[in-house]
Order: structure tokens, then sequence, then C-alpha cells
């Protein structure tokens, strides 16, 4: 662990001043006095300000009003030097976007700002006017509501999504600055953040496609593929679950061109974070097989970020995690080192305190030429390094045609001609299986097809069926490999995945678990429905089929669930041919994800279902009536639909005219043309009966004020699967006397 060792006068006299205060001889390493303070007006502050610090269990803070901070050589002694006229520019966007919106998150930005500047400004690789370049480096806001720094070093680097008018419009109706950062409203945001946890655990998926593409493109004479990962977390994406998840596989992965920046600033919302938390952040990663850092002087030294990044890349086969300790809210007289500052603007009065405090005379927005001149280089630059890039990837292509050809797909998402046709199809001659294993066979077949089909389970591969038998284990010694050994890590799983999915167009990740349990991941699955990632989520142990394992592990209410979140497709097949055609929709749906629910219970492959009408959401698999106009509908999803059908035969029996319709998909169905859904549900048809193991609310909509929905609305039970849906009334019988109380 490197620290620093370096201490300027400033916080020298600031420590002595706290032992001469009487208040502790415990010194901290969270002095709010930044380097920068002239020794005069330390001399004041100190005999003013410094007998108001508390300690806190071995942390000595600032209260609000010694949070006075002033540029050395304001009196005009000397230039403020252009990186700190750079930062500071990056502060007052910040703060002129968050006042004029009068909502927002300030103190991060103020805060956060000189490891912000040096990243966009000195570091990191990107072209702005062609934000999705490949070979770029990522960055990843994983504290989201720290929006505003993003934004202004987006403006400030050339990004046409934020011009001076974004910002200036930022959290409103239309604008592309939101209040969290979304991927799919301005480009050069890599991943949606908000959430936290979510960020770091994204960028944990970016660094993976990195280093799996890496190991399968990359030659001993062309490192074709060659970018980091860059992020900054904040106490609350410490706190959360999801990101010791991640972070737990980023060090087992050996994810060496991941390096995130730990903003230790101890406020959240409700306060100092020593209310609830208190660990050593640094021993914990290191635990988790990072390499770590501590940047003492987060607010003022640029040389040790500078430092620390330089040491970060030198580490190969490890994640490094640099903590830097900075004040939130830096330069705010009244409210820096304070959860007042975290989220809500300045107020107009701490504003004109603030510009008078770092000397900053300009007017709202405004970019002071020279600063404006220093970024205005990275339009050039960028272009070059693209070009550059460009010029050795045609080289690649000569000697490599093969590899280059693959790579492209995976950088352009374009699907291979035909790959639909290796999908497999069945007859009703074809054995009874359940879902999950037909699911495998889909699985193994687009692996072989599809350059870019990587996934795998949370610990249940064996159970979700989902190994790809061609490929080994992605691991830290064999990441070219495409089998994603998750542990059991849901949450984490989903969010890695949303990673990988935003890395490139045509890396399509898969990743499994039991249904219920997406209860663990529901935050990953929103995301990926917000943000337009074609995640394919791959759920077994659909309903109380599972029988004996009981109420715990049967989803009752997760179907209905899923169906009322937007952006997604929630699919359950009922036999081979429906496995087959959930997983054509869900390749061919790359802006939404997928979630299929797969059965254990092993199902026939029934007559008339198909892999096309699978993408219509909803379709007639059987009918013995003429004109549109049967006597009855019955209507099915995954493993019930069997029983719909044989309920149907029954009915048939005496004389009724019935039609079976599978409903794989709510939304797909939605999505036809009304005539389309009139020649499956013929209005005049009011004689309908649902079945489907699941909570019966929604399905009114299909069966309408005058039909019957079978369902379970209440927990399962513990007992094998047949006594279970006997009990429950999921049975022919059960259909065919709904059917005949029409």
């Amino acid at each position: 662990m490197a620290f620093s060792t370096s201490f300027t006068a400033a916080q020298s006299l600031a420590g002595r001043a706290i032992v001469g205060a009487g208040t502790s001889t415990t010194t901290s390493n969270r002095l709010a006095v930044p380097s920068f303070l002239s020794f005069n007006s330390l001399k004041t502050s100190a005999r003013q300000h410094l007998q108001h610090r508390v300690v806190r269990s071995h942390r000595v803070g600032l209260v609000r009003a010694a949070a006075v901070e002033a540029l050395e050589g304001t009196a005009g002694t000397a230039p403020v030097p252009l990186v700190e006229k750079s930062i500071n520019t990056i502060r007052f966007l910040a703060i002129d976007a968050v006042e004029k919106a009068n909502s927002g998150h300030p103190g991060l930005p103020m805060g956060c700002a000189p490891m912000g500047h040096i990243l966009y400004d000195e570091v990191m690789r990107y072209n702005p006017k062609n934000p999705y370049w490949f070979n770029r480096d990522r960055f990843v806001l994983s504290a989201g509501h720290g929006c505003m720094l993003q934004y202004a070093l987006l403006h400030l680097a050339g990004y046409d999504s934020v011009k001076e008018e974004d910002l200036k419009s930022f959290r409103q109706w239309g604008s592309r600055t939101p209040g969290h950062p979304e991927n799919f409203e301005t480009p050069g945001i890599e991943v949606t953040t908000g959430p936290l946890g979510q960020g770091i655990a994204n960028a944990v998926g970016l660094a993976l496609a990195e280093k799996h593409l890496a190991a399968r493109f990359n030659k001993p004479d062309s490192e074709i593929v060659d970018h980091y990962i860059y992020a900054i977390l904040g106490d609350g994406c410490q706190m959360e679950g999801v990101s010791n998840e991640a972070c737990s596989l980023a060090g087992h992965w050996g994810l060496g061109k991941l390096i995130a920046f730990y903003d230790d600033n101890h406020i959240s919302i409700d306060g100092d974070t020593e209310i609830a938390f208190t660990e050593d952040v640094i021993t914990r990663f290191e635990a988790l097989g990072w390499h770590t850092i501590w940047v003492k002087n987060g607010n003022h030294g640029y040389d040790e970020i500078r430092a620390a990044i330089k040491e970060a890349k030198a580490v190969k086969d490890r994640p490094t995690l640099i903590k830097v300790t900075t004040t939130i809210g830096f330069g705010s007289p009244n409210k820096a080192n304070s959860y007042s500052v975290h989220g809500s603007a300045l107020g107009a009065k701490e504003v004109d305190a603030t510009r008078q405090n770092l000397t900053w005379p300009f007017e709202p927005f405004h970019v002071p030429e020279d600063v404006k001149s220093h970024w205005s280089r990275h339009i050039s630059e960028g272009a070059s390094l693209e070009a550059d890039w460009n010029s050795k990837f045609a080289e690649y292509e000569k000697k490599y045609p093969e590899e280059a050809a693959e790579l492209k797909r995976i950088m352009s998402g374009e699907l291979p001609a035909g790959w639909e046709k290796a999908l497999p199809t069945y007859t009703t001659e074809s054995p009874a299986d359940a879902t999950r294993n037909l699911s495998q066979q889909c699985l193994n077949a687009l692996a072989k097809v599809l350059p870019g089909f990587l996934g795998g389970s949370a610990d249940l591969a064996s159970s979700n069926m989902t190994l790809l038998k061609t490929f080994g284990d992605f691991q830290s010694t064999t990441p070219e490999e495409r089998n994603l050994r998750f542990g059991v890590r849901e949450h984490g799983m989903g969010a890695i995945c949303n990673g990988i999915v935003s890395h490139s167009p045509g890396l399509i990740p898969y990743c499994a678990t039991f249904f219920v349990f997406t209860d663990y991941m529901r935050a990953a699955i929103r995301i990926s429905a917000l943000s337009e990632g074609g995640v394919i989520y791959v759920m077994t142990h659909d309903s109380i089929g599972l029988g004996e394992d009981g109420p715990t592990h049967q989803p009752i209410e997760h179907l209905i669930s899923f169906r009322a979140m937007p952006n997604i497709l929630m699919l359950r097949p009922a036999d081979g041919n429906e496995t087959a055609g959930a997983y054509m929709v869900a390749i061919l749906n790359r802006k939404r994800p997928s979630i299929l629910a797969l059965s254990r219970q092993k199902l026939p492959h029934l007559p008339g279902t198909s892999i096309e009408g699978v993408a219509k959401g909803g379709y007639i698999i059987s009918d013995n009536s003429s004109g549109n106009k049967p006597d009855l509908i019955l209507i099915g999803t995954g493993s019930e639909l069997e029983i719909a059908a044989k309920a149907a035969h029954e009915l048939r029996k005496q004389g009724k005219a019935v039609r079976v319709v599978s409903l794989v998909s709510w939304e797909l169905f939605d999505e036809q043309s009304d005539e389309y859904k009139e020649s499956v549900f013929p209005s005049a048809v009011t004689a309908r009966v649902s079945i489907e193991a699941g909570a019966t609310l929604g399905w009114e909509k299909f069966v309408g004020g005058k039909g019957k929905a079978i369902g379970i609305d209440q927990f399962g039970a513990s007992a094998p699967a047949g006594k279970i849906y006997k009990e429950f009334g999921l049975t022919t019988e059960n259909v065919i006397a709904a059917a005949n109380s029409l």
C-alpha cells in the first residue's frame, strides 16, 4: 500500500492547532484545510476556527465555520496555475448548473474535480467526436448523483452531447443532462448509474470484457485491444452489498485494467459516515485481492493522484483501488465538509461566498479562454488516437483476417448471416424435457455461431443447465474462455452483465439463477431495462413445479412483477420450439433485456407451437372453430399450456369449438397490430379461461370481465409437484369446470 508522506506547512500547523486547542493529541488524515492556504490566512483561521474541530473516533473533521479556503496568490502575488483554474472551472460549472436547476448534488463535483480533471485531461484516451470508438478508455461515475462532474468534463473535452445549453438545462424535461448519468441519453456516458454500487459493478463488467477480448484477439505483434476502465465511487457505493459482490469477483479474476477511485469524504445524506460506516475499506479491498493506494490529500495532491495512477497501471494482475481523501463541497466557506452540500444547491448567498473564496470572478457557466484553449486539444488528439488505432487495425486485419472479422462483429453488433438456423427444432415425437434442459441446447448452439456470446450462473450452472460445453471457464489465467463463474452473487452477476453488454454492441451476455432469486438482482435487471442493455436472464425453476423446495423457492408474483417493468421482455416458453423462439427473440432484441422463465419438470413438445409464433408474443396453437368465432378461448403459458391443450381436447369432445392460445410474452403481443390481436382474441368472444402457475393479477386484460383466471394468489408449499398442482387447482379438470361455468 502506498501512502502520501508529504504534509504542507498549512496541514502541519493545522495539526498543531488542534493539539494546542486541547481537543486531542490524535492527528487525522482527514484535514479539510487545503494545502494552498496562505500562511497569514491560516494563522487567522487557526485562531478563529480550528478550536471548533471535533474528534470522532480518530477522525478530525472541520465544522462548517472552519472550512475557509482561499487560493494562494489571490492578493495578486502570483497567478493561479492553469490546472487549478481548470479544476475550479469544473467546480463552478457544477455549482452553476445545480443552482440554476435548484436541484442536484454539488458536493461531489466540488470535491472530486481534481481527480476528474487529471483523468479526463491527462490520462484517459478517448475521441470526443466519436464517443463510441472501440479502444477508448471507459469512465464510470458510480456515485452517479455527482453527475455534474462528468457533464462538466464532457463539456470541456468537446463532446457534442454536452453543450453549454445542456449544462443550463440540467435536470430539466428533455435534457441531455439528466439527474443521474444515462448512457442512452448522453453519448460519452458509458453506463447508467444512480443506484449506488451499480456503477462499480458495471465497471467490473467493462473490465471483464476488455480482458476477455484482449485474450482472444491480441497477438504478440499486435495489441489491438488495450484500454483501461476508470471509476469513481463513494462511501455510499462502498456500503451497498452489490459493490462487494462485484469487487470480490474483480479481485478473483485479476482485472488489472480496472482502476477505481474511492472518494473518501466521509459524508453521506444523514451526516458523517461514522454513524454507520467505520470499516477499514483499504484492508477489505486488499482481502478481496486488489492493489490499494491511499492519496491523503485529494484536494490538492495533484502529483499524488498522478503517481497513484502510474502505480496502478504498473500492476497488471490485480485491479487497483485508489482511496482519495477529499473534502465534499470543497471551497464552500460554510457548507464544505457537511451533509448539507451533498444533495441540494448551495444557495445564492453561498455561491457568492464560494466565488469570493476561490477568487472566481466569472459569470455562471463561463469557461475562461485559457482553460477552453487548453481543453480544445482533445478534439484533435482524440481524432489522432482513433486514426492511429484504425491504421493499426488495418494491419491487424491483413495479418489475421479471421480474428479481425470476428472482432468487427463484436464491435459493430452485426449478427452472422443465418445464425438463427443454429437453433434446434423439435417435433411432437421428440422426448419430453424440462425447458431448462432445452435451454442448454440453445445456449450451446448459439455459442458456436455468435462470437460475442458468453455468460454463466450464480453457482447453479449444473441446475440452471447453462454451461457452454465447448468452452472453459473465464479465470484470471484463462480469460479467453466464455463460461463465467459468478459464485453465489446474483446482484453482482446482473450488474456485471450490464457492464459487459455496455462494452461492445456484439457482446451478448447471459446470466442465470432460480427465478425466485431475481429478487436478489432486481435492481440490476431494472437498470438493464432502463439503460437498454440486452442482457439475457436465464431463470429456471419458474413455478411451484419445482416441488419440495417449498415456498421460499417458488416464484408466485415474479411473472407479473416483470411484466410491469418497462422495456423488458418476460418470456415463458412451453416446450422446445418455444424455448428456441424465446432465444431468437432475446438475441434480436439488443436494446432490451429478456427474461426466460424455464421449468424444472419435463414437458411434452406440443403440436402447433413454433419459433415464429413466439416472436408475436401470443399465437394460436390449436383451434377447431371457423370464421374466427370460437365458443371458448383457453390461454396458457409455460408448463400450463399443456394443461390448456388437454382441457381443449376434452371440451371438444363435448362439441365445443375451442381455441388454445400460447401467450409466451405479453410485451411482444402488445406490440402486434390491432388486426392481429383481434385475430387471436376476437372481441366478440368473452368466454375465456387463462391458466398460469403464478399470480392472477393482470390476467383480466386478456380474459376480460366475464372470463376466469386460474392461478396462484398465495405462497406455494413443500410437496411433490403433482400434488401441489392438484391442491392449487392447476389441473385439466379445473380448466374444464371453469370453461363450462362461463
